[in-house]
């Protein structure tokens, strides 16, 4: 690989080994949304900072605009960083590099770098470009910012009037992995590519001895701390409910095997969702698939019983949240076979033991189950000021559990659940 670039420049002495591939969807154009995790030192913002200018000097229409969330942060960060790449580039003599307002002006066609924090959402709906548009966007340090609303708001202001984009997100992955941008990832688009890199792939030369000795020292000491900061992995907090859950693909011929049936259904109340669960239960090896679902808010009754049927074509019983039998005689009037679940005392914390515990593996088709896997992977207990775990299960983002538990009601009576100690989440 090499930059079309006036002096010649191996962009492999610039571009770390794990980001050859997507070098070239790149070039390609794939995709619109790059979407890159990574740890400390893994040189993802490096790779950004490259492929813009690289871009930007192939197209007399392109600029490109990097943001933080916090705008006083530009300057240290991403403007120099692009600075950076201009130079090992070797074209710093065909860049004017401006200070005040931040921008970077690639002098041959005109076309420009733009700097702006979110925290001045006016200042970014407010650009105009002269000539061309915004065919590079960055978000730089994701993680700060909002989350998906503010960053549509935002696009829907930058992607205008162009025929193709690359939208660029580059971020530590939180420790929480109930946190946005480690659900986001959950999700699909055709569109979007999801990359995740670590300094392991790094030539060590780049980062320096003293580096890999700090990398080192904290694997031997903190092996938590060491994954979350040095592999970008959303370890997290601790008080993660669910440690058995896979989110993967279930194939066809695996549920042509499925023998063992079971429907929940958590009905909504106002903006709280209605939640439908299709999944088979294996008894010998205990391992739970979740492969179907109904997932929305104020559908009705009619409109849910027609979902529904989709999903359960030869009528089988659903097991329903009891709190409301006004519903469930609503959904048996449109033909469906709806039961209540039996609750008492406990049942909810009988029910999330035997799913975290007693179910060896709960595994969740994404794609089939988006907000179970969204809701599985991240529910965590809560904290309160002082960081101690909360000693009870949190009552939101849970519309699919909910309905796995009274899918599975059966089953759990049937046998009895390992209770997990609450000192397991240093719980007393």
């Amino acid at each position: 690989m090499t930059s079309q670039s006036r002096t010649q420049v191996r962009l492999s002495d610039l571009i770390a080994p794990s980001f050859y591939g997507l070098h070239r969807d790149i070039a390609e154009h794939r995709h619109t949304h790059y979407k890159l995790a990574g740890g400390r030192g893994s040189t993802k913002s490096s790779f950004i900072s490259v492929e813009i200018p690289l871009g930007m000097m192939q197209d007399p229409q392109a600029n490109a605009i990097a943001m933080r969330k916090v705008g006083r942060f530009l300057e240290e960060s991403v403007f120099q960083q692009l600075i950076w790449a201009i130079n090992v580039l070797g074209v710093a003599d065909d860049w004017k590099i401006r200070y005040s307002p931040l921008s970077l002006t690639y002098i041959p066609f005109g076309n420009k770098i733009i700097f702006r924090g979110a925290d001045d959402p006016q200042k970014i709906k407010s650009v105009k470009l002269a000539n061309g548009y915004f065919k590079y966007i960055w978000f730089e340090e994701r993680a700060e910012f909002d989350g998906e609303e503010e960053e549509r708001t935002i696009l829907q202001s930058l992607m205008r009037g162009g025929s193709e984009y690359f939208v660029f997100y580059s971020w530590n992955p939180p420790k929480s992995l109930n946190n946005w941008v480690n659900q986001d990832i959950l999700q699909s688009r055709e569109d979007t590519i999801v990359h995740h890199s670590d300094y392991r792939s790094v030539p060590p030369e780049w980062l320096g001895e003293q580096f890999f000795i700090e990398a080192e020292s904290l694997k031997e000491t903190k092996p938590k701390a060491y994954e979350h900061e040095y592999l970008g992995i959303a370890t997290g907090t601790g008080g993660q409910v669910f440690d058995n859950v896979t989110v993967r693909p279930i194939t066809e011929e695996e549920m042509a095997r499925f023998d063992r049936i079971y429907q929940g259904l958590d009905f909504g109340f106002g903006a709280d969702p209605a939640a439908y669960e299709k999944m088979h239960y294996d008894r010998t090896r205990k391992r739970l698939f979740l492969f179907g679902e109904v997932y929305g808010t104020r559908m009705g009754n009619t409109r849910l019983a027609g979902k529904i049927i989709k999903y359960n074509p030869l009528n089988k019983v659903v097991t329903a949240d009891s709190e409301d039998p006004r519903a469930i005689d609503a959904l048996n009037e449109l033909g469906l076979r709806v039961v209540g679940a039996r609750k008492g005392p406990g049942s909810v914390d009988f029910g999330m033991e035997f799913l975290a515990d007693e179910v060896n593996e709960i595994i969740i088709d994404q794609h089939r189950c988006p907000n179970a896997a969204r809701e599985f992977t991240g529910y965590e207990l809560e904290q309160d000021k002082n960081g101690n775990f909360k000693g009870s299960y949190p009552g939101k983002d849970n519309h699919t559990i909910d309905a796995v538990r009274y899918a599975l009601e059966d089953v759990m009576t049937n046998r009895k659940a390992k209770v997990r100690k609450k000192s397991d989440y240093g719980l007393h």
